[in-house]
């Protein structure tokens, strides 16, 4: 739809007095229609209008496509989705090689836009990350994030494949165990699944979603692992692209050994960074006085925790690996993490108290890592297994295993063990780094933070490169932390600006922020 909204002409034969009563009474009457049009919340309240796309996934049947209607009613689930969101499910084929055969159902959130009709664009389908992130709990956990663009679009998530309540990948001992114990157990508990569950199967779900949304071409903003959903729907489907955000970009060059070395550097980078922040700044540093003293104390006290963990609260320790974790998560927070990373480090150096670390830490890469309260582990292997086809030897692991350690002196013992991923998984994967190239597709903003500990700024650069001249295009901010949007502020508006308008930036622009 247009951005411009409808021009009006005056009436000839009015004096200018008379204009100017005019002008008075209709601003007055356009006052109390437009209150009369939002309710309290500032919703509109006017008969809302449904869009309808006329480009319907090619290859599928009418049954799953103009046979189709996706029936919002209120969300059952989860508590926080119960006011003001609508939840449906999708139908989906489960093999798009064979789309006349057994379908999935894809959970859907949606959030409606408050907007007036005439200014509604569409449908702005988001993705958290992960991968193993359920957007169906996402949507209510970060709409503050995302609440600006809702006067002109309906905000909607979903459960991709293998997570939440879209074929939920179950690799614990039993088949409700929700736990990861082990690629046999996945293979045992999901083997008629994990072949489809990978990242081109759910951009294609993509696809279908966008049309039963009822939009022409996909408006999307994918964080993370989104970026890598975002970008092979774009190649897939570049006719059908529309305003498509990739934000705290992955590096689709790099294979997943890569892609580890090139995290671990970068999250010792932002390490080095706090603690000499924390040397110049904080009384008391816990780190001491810069980088170099504080990976000799970061070592003592892995050492420590290695051979005894510390409490860290319900029944939970934390030992070397959990240390690790613990603090990277502290630091995708950016500089707004660093003075609470201080304060829990010396808890635990002084006082042997891992509560405030863990606490301040994020559930996939805390204490509790290895026991989440739902599939997310489990997806978060079986989706990166199905999208790799590395499948590395002993010779080759202990290669790596080595690689990865001596590319941090912090994080590399812990994060070197991500080399066994997917060494055993069952199935084959897909490719060993991503196809993204979109020739024909509209711009692409592509996001990226210098600072970036979790998906190191290259790869933003890289990303906007391998979309494809004149489609990729990189937003550069100067910041701190696992993504800048909405926390930058030149961020926050050179996104909006183009979700509201379809024009990106200048390609180069950068953003200044806490590196600047």
């Amino acid at each position: 739809m247009s951005d411009a909204g409808p021009t009006r002409s005056r009436r000839p034969g009015l004096s200018a007095g008379a204009y100017i009563i005019a002008g008075v009474m209709l601003a007055a009457i356009g006052a109390v229609g437009a209150w009369l049009q939002h309710d309290a919340r500032g919703r509109s309240t006017e008969p809302r209008t449904e869009f309808t796309a006329h480009n319907p996934p090619a290859g599928l049947p009418t049954a799953l496509t103009t046979g189709q209607r996706l029936h919002w009613s209120r969300c059952t689930s989860p508590p926080t989705a119960r006011t003001g969101y609508d939840c449906a499910t999708m139908k989906a084929p489960l093999d798009y090689r064979k789309p006349d055969g057994r379908t999935i159902d894809v959970a859907l959130i949606r959030r409606k836009a408050t907007g007036p009709n005439a200014r509604r664009i569409g449908s702005l389908v988001l993705n958290f990350g992960g991968p193993g992130v359920s957007g169906v709990s996402g949507l209510p956990e970060r709409l503050g994030q995302y609440e600006p663009l809702l006067d002109r679009y309906d905000l909607v998530s979903f459960d991709p494949r293998g997570v939440g309540a879209t074929i939920p990948v179950r690799c614990g001992k039993s088949a409700d165990d929700t736990r990861y114990d082990g690629a046999d157990a996945c293979a045992e508990r999901s083997r008629a699944l994990l072949p489809y569950i990978g990242t081109s199967h759910t951009a294609r779900d993509l696809d279908l979603m966008r049309y039963l949304l009822g939009d022409e071409r996909l408006h999307y903003f994918g964080v993370s692992y989104g970026t890598a959903l975002g970008a092979v729907y774009a190649h897939l489907y570049p006719s059908h692209v529309g305003r498509l955000v990739l934000e705290a970009s992955v590096d689709p060059t790099e294979n997943l050994d890569e892609a580890q070395v090139s995290q671990v550097k970068a999250v010792q980078a932002a390490f080095d960074r706090f603690a000499a922040h924390c040397a110049a700044r904080i009384r008391h540093c816990p780190t001491g006085e810069g980088p170099e003293e504080a990976a000799r104390r970061m070592a003592r006290l892995a050492d420590r925790l290695e051979k005894k963990p510390a409490p860290a609260g319900a029944g939970r320790n934390l030992d070397a690996d959990d240390l690790a974790y613990a603090v990277s998560d502290h630091l995708d927070r950016g500089t707004e993490g660093w003075t609470s990373l201080a304060k829990a480090l010396t808890a635990l150096i002084d006082h042997n108290d891992g509560r405030p670390l863990s606490k301040g830490a994020d559930g996939m890469g805390s204490a509790d890592r290895a026991t989440p309260s739902d599939s997310s582990r489990a997806a978060l292997v079986a989706i990166t297994c199905a999208d790799s086809s590395l499948r590395p030897g002993f010779e080759r692991l202990a290669r790596d295993k080595a690689r990865v350690k001596a590319a941090s002196p912090v994080f590399g013992a812990a994060w070197s063990t991500g080399v066994y991923l997917c060494y055993d998984w069952p199935f084959d994967g897909e490719r060993a780094t991503l196809q993204v190239n979109a020739d024909g597709a509209a711009p692409v903003l592509v996001v990226g933070g210098t600072g970036d500990p979790n998906t190191p700024y290259p790869g933003a650069r890289h990303m906007a490169r391998a979309l494809g001249d004149g489609v990729g295009v990189l937003l550069t901010a100067r910041e701190e932390g696992h993504g800048s949007y909405p926390q930058n502020r030149c961020v926050a508006e050179k996104v909006d600006h183009y979700l509201r308008t379809g024009r990106t930036p200048a390609p180069g622009t950068v953003c200044r922020g806490s590196m600047s």
